[in-house]
This record gives structure tokens, sequence and C-alpha cells, in this order.
């Protein structure tokens, strides 16, 4: 069930609305588990059980290090827990990848070895797995106050906005609102606002240049023009897809009094990558620091150790992406600009400089092309074409791939993400929290008007497309 479906909005969330404003307050945790539970079981039941094992497991070892806090068997407690969370990722995420990898190896197919399966990737499960592990070496750092209530522990694991595709939350952040959270008609309009915003990032844009991207992704030998307009059309889907989804998840944690942090920061505007990184994806970014930058050593350790465990780190980000060589290449990609961002200095001088943005924005782009392609070959023939060496215009027989509003909603698509400063405020609801935390929000006339025409061309477009699933939904 993805949230921009039919089915999510005119049935699972109202009844899930209803049923969770009629739960008695301290009640409503139990509701937010089975509803979240009904809502990840809607695709597979399956998989639901591995959700819940995965839940059992980092819930019984956070109590063991909890009760032998200090000692050398909470190390023990830890290190188990966490090796367990990461053989099941390991599992169901990367050993067809080694499988494939070990026959090619030797010349041959999988199936000629005797293997004729395939382990279906659960959705999201690279996002719960993170949670459990923060979890496990938060309690172990003494970062966070074991959880000894299981419905509110299974509760932040399942909790429907974010299980499926993040943002990657901690429960240290939100325990304290499973304890006691605000629920006002403020909040629930801001949430709703948001989650409006998010929708029409998805369904009227990111949904709409998606046909330029697989159109031109998938032509042999491509020209500049081709290749160009599929690499920007697959850069923008990526972002409005995936920021839009974040957006829908702060709404409707908004809207049922959970307040999650930012996971986008208009990243197209940045002028290095280090600072992409601090505005793309920032929950990840964060989770990769805490969790292995800086155990690894940080710079703490001297300034080759840094530059190897800058790259480290970005090397396994890519490859938390998804089992396949092109996501290692772009962590390598990202990696290495972080390296010599570092040592140039660059990441510390590119404000002053009139060049660094269109530069960092190429160098995004240029790196989306193998994060999308399907091989290493693929993402060659890519280049190949965005360096001009198949020609330069766009041909005849592929011209008629590219319709005048998927063009102009591309084009749209790059002006909103270079104008983004001046425009965030047009859309994002004004919304504060006073001394007490009770929040204050404001809508005017004018916005309401736009948000309730927003919302009809949402509803006409999702009246005339087929299922599309957010793109984050396979990592």
């Amino acid at each position: 069930m993805v949230f921009s479906s039919e089915t999510f909005l005119f049935l699972f969330l109202p009844i899930f609305l209803v049923a969770y404003y009629l739960t008695p307050s301290k009640y409503r945790n139990l509701t937010l588990l089975i509803e979240s539970y009904l809502f990840y079981g809607w695709w597979r039941f399956d998989f639901l059980v591995l959700l819940m094992a995965n839940t059992l497991w980092a819930y019984i070892f956070s109590l063991l290090v909890s009760k032998h806090q200090g000692t050398p068997r909470a190390k023990l407690f830890v290190t188990i827990g966490v090796v367990g969370h990461l053989a099941v990722l390991g599992v169901f995420k990367y050993l067809n990848f080694f499988i494939d990898s070990f026959a090619m190896l030797w010349g041959t197919t999988p199936a000629e070895l005797g293997i004729h399966w395939q382990l279906l990737l659960p959705i999201g499960i690279s996002f719960y797995v993170f949670h459990s592990i923060s979890y496990l070496v938060d309690v172990y750092r003494g970062d966070a106050k074991v959880s000894t209530n299981i419905i509110d522990f299974a509760a932040f694991l399942a909790l429907f906005p974010q299980l499926v595709a993040g943002p990657i939350l901690r429960y240290k952040d939100l325990a304290p609102q499973f304890a006691q959270r605000e629920h006002s008609w403020e909040l629930f309009n801001a949430g709703w606002q948001r989650f409006l915003i998010g929708l029409a990032m998805k369904v009227l844009i990111a949904d709409s240049v998606a046909p330029i991207a697989d159109a031109m992704f998938s032509v042999p030998n491509p020209t500049l023009a081709e290749s160009w307009i599929g690499a920007l059309a697959y850069s923008m889907q990526l972002y409005f897809d995936f920021a839009g989804y974040s957006a829908m998840a702060i709404g409707l944690a908004l809207m049922i009094g959970f307040r999650f942090a930012e996971n986008f920061d208009m990243p197209y505007i940045s002028r290095s990558i280090t600072e992409f990184w601090r505005r793309w994806h920032i929950s990840l970014s964060v989770w990769l620091r805490d969790y292995l930058y800086i155990p690894l050593g940080g710079n703490r350790k001297g300034v080759v150790r840094t530059y190897v465990n800058l790259f480290l780190v970005m090397l396994l980000g890519g490859l938390w992406h998804g089992a396949n060589f092109t996501f290692i290449v772009w962590g390598i990609w990202h990696g290495g600009i972080l390296v010599i961002e570092r040592l140039t200095g660059h990441d510390r001088n590119a404000a002053r400089l009139w060049w660094s943005l269109p530069a960092t924005f190429v160098a995004v782009v240029l790196g989306w092309v193998i994060f999308r392609a399907h091989s290493v070959c693929d993402a060659v023939d890519m280049y190949a074409g965005m360096f001009g060496l198949n020609g330069f215009g766009i041909r005849p027989e592929t011209a008629w791939m590219l319709s005048r509003e998927s063009l102009t909603l591309l084009v749209a698509a790059v002006a909103i993400t270079a104008a983004e400063p001046r425009l965030r405020h047009m859309w994002e609801p004004q919304i504060s929290f006073g001394p007490d935390g009770t929040a204050v929000a404001t809508t005017s006339i004018v916005k309401a008007v736009g948000l309730s025409a927003l919302a009809i061309f949402c509803l006409m477009r999702l009246a005339e497309q087929t299922y599309s699933p957010f793109l984050y939904f396979q990592f």
C-alpha cells in the first residue's frame, strides 16, 4: 500500500484516523501498532512476521544489554543483537547478489549451479533494521533509556508513516512522544497541508517526469541531448519522489501528534558534495556519521585515516542502497569527491566560488546515472551519450517518447529546485511551538484556496494514472 493510492487515501487513512482518535489516550499506541501492522501486512503477511521477529530480537537484547550495563556481557549482547540484525539484512538484501557474483566469477549462472530460487526483498527492511541497530547501540552507550513497554517499542519500529521508506528515526528521540504527545487541530491542519504538498510532489511532478527517465535510460546509444534529458529527468524524479514521501511521512506524523526531523533541505542548491550530504537524505547521513564514521575513528586518528573513513562510509552507504555494482560505484563516486573536497579545502571555500553550484549539480547528476542504471555497462552507454560520443540531437525514433506535457513539467521541476529557497515559505505550513510546546499554526485564505486546488489536481492525476510505487521502496 502506498500513500499515493486510492486505497490508502480513501480507505486506510480515514479508518485509521477515526479509530485512532476514538481510542482512549492510553491505548492509542496499541491502536497505532495494530494499524501499522495492517498497513505493512497488506503487502505480504509473511514479511510482517519477519518484522515482528526483528522487533522481538531487538527488544530482548536491549533488555539484556541494559541489565548488564557496564560489564563485558553488555558488549557481548549488543554485538550479538547487531550481528543478528545485519544477518537478516544480509540474507534478504545481499544473498542473491553474492550468488550471482559467484556464478559470474565462474562464467556461469545460478541456475546452472543448481540454484533456482531468488529471495524477495521485504519492503522497508533496510529502514527498520537500521532503527533496531541504532536503538541497541544507543542503549549500550547509555544514550537511550531501554524500553520496557514492548507495545511502545513495537509501535516505534512499525510506525507506518516511516516504516517502508524512512526517514530513519531514533527511539531516544521519539520515546518521549510515545509517552505523551500533543493532539490538536493546529498540528492536524499543519500535517495534512504537509502531506498534500508531498502528494503533489509525487503524483504531479515525479510521476510525470518518470516516463522520460524510463524512456531515455532504455534507448540504445543515446545522444548528448537524449542522455542529458534522461539524467535530468531521473534527478528530478528521484528528488520529488523521495522528498515527497518524506513530506507525506512528516505530515502524517503531525496528524497524530509526532514530530519527525526533516529529511531534505533543498539539496540541489548545494555548492559541494559535502554540503549535498548535509541536505540530502539527512537522516541517513546522520546515521552513517554517528554509527559508522565516528566509531571508525572519524577525524580523530590522523589525516589519512579521516580520508579512509570518509571513503569507506560512502562506499557502505552506496551498498546500503542495494546489492548491485552500480550502487558500489555510486558510493565510490561520492566518497572520492568527499575526500578530494576535504583534501583541497573546497568544502570550506565552495560558498565563495560562483561555479561551485553548477559543478556540484553536474557531479550529482552524473552520480544519479550509475545509481539509476541497471548495470555498469548501461551506465557507460549513458555517459558516452552525455559526452557526445553518440551524436548530439534528439533522433526521430526517440522524439515520440517525449511528450510536451512531461517536458514542460521537467522544466518546471528544475525551476522549482532552483527557486526553492524563495518558494519554500509558500508551501510549508506556518507552524510554531510556544514555550510550553503547544503548536500554533495559521493558514491564509489565499493559501487555503491554493491548497484546495492542488488537492483537486492531485486527485485528478491519481484517477488517470496506474500504480506507481515510491522509488525508495526498493531500498
